[in-house]
């Protein structure tokens, strides 16, 4: 019996150490400096308070690029392009579509996204997990519609209109990162194995060669 109260005992007590922490940041900023010394934050050091400007927490955004083979380009503001974003666990995103132009599938592995239609009509959508029956969710949406896309899950977003489209997405991390899908199986360094290419998708070689190629 003593046994049985003793680890009661030492649970309680290794919860309450678990958890007794902030998860809040302890001060009101830490914008990143590309330096060897200093506080090291969130895989960043820390600008001295003293020395930090306006200009740490502002950048503009201009409009992207969208002529290119898939006819859409992001413009993305994390914490490469302010500074003062770390620490904040938050960025965002613009994204400009030409009419059919494609975000293509792809995966944030740190953030979950938020987006709003800011002009134009988007068919959006994700799909989920393996043990969710890879359900795909998808939805048209129109200016001033909002989406969300679950962290971590494959999605994208298609222009199904006949003119420029632009939205934004906040994502829940400074740093969400990006995956994308085609891109990482058919464009890696080195190139993925084609025994293992041709298993998964249940083709031929020459079909996931020409697939590689698309993406030399």
């Amino acid at each position: 019996m003593k046994v049985v109260y003793f680890l009661v005992a030492f649970l309680a007590l290794a919860s309450s150490i678990a958890f007794a922490y902030d998860p809040s940041p302890l001060q009101d900023f830490c914008v990143a400096v590309n330096e060897n010394n200093g506080v090291f934050v969130n895989g960043k050091f820390c600008k001295d308070p003293k020395l930090v400007k306006a200009e740490d927490f502002f950048t503009h955004v201009e409009p992207g690029n969208t002529s290119n083979k898939l006819g859409s380009k992001v413009t993305p503001v994390t914490v490469t392009e302010i500074a003062g974003l770390n620490t904040l666990g938050i960025s965002l995103v613009r994204i400009d579509y030409a009419p059919k132009g494609l975000n293509p599938p792809h995966t944030h592995p740190r953030g979950t996204e938020i987006l709003i239609v800011v002009e134009g009509t988007l068919n959006v959508g994700f799909v989920a997990s393996n043990q969710n029956n890879n359900t795909l969710f998808t939805k048209v949406l129109n200016k001033g519609d909002v989406f969300v896309f679950p962290i971590g899950l494959i999605h994208f977003q298609l222009n199904v209109g006949n003119v420029n489209a632009i939205a934004i997405a906040g994502l829940s991390s400074q740093n969400p990162g990006v995956i994308t899908i085609a891109n990482a199986l058919f464009g890696s360094t080195p190139l993925i194995s084609s025994e293992v290419l041709t298993k998964a998708f249940q083709v031929n070689k020459n079909v996931i060669q020409n697939l590689e190629k698309q993406f030399l």
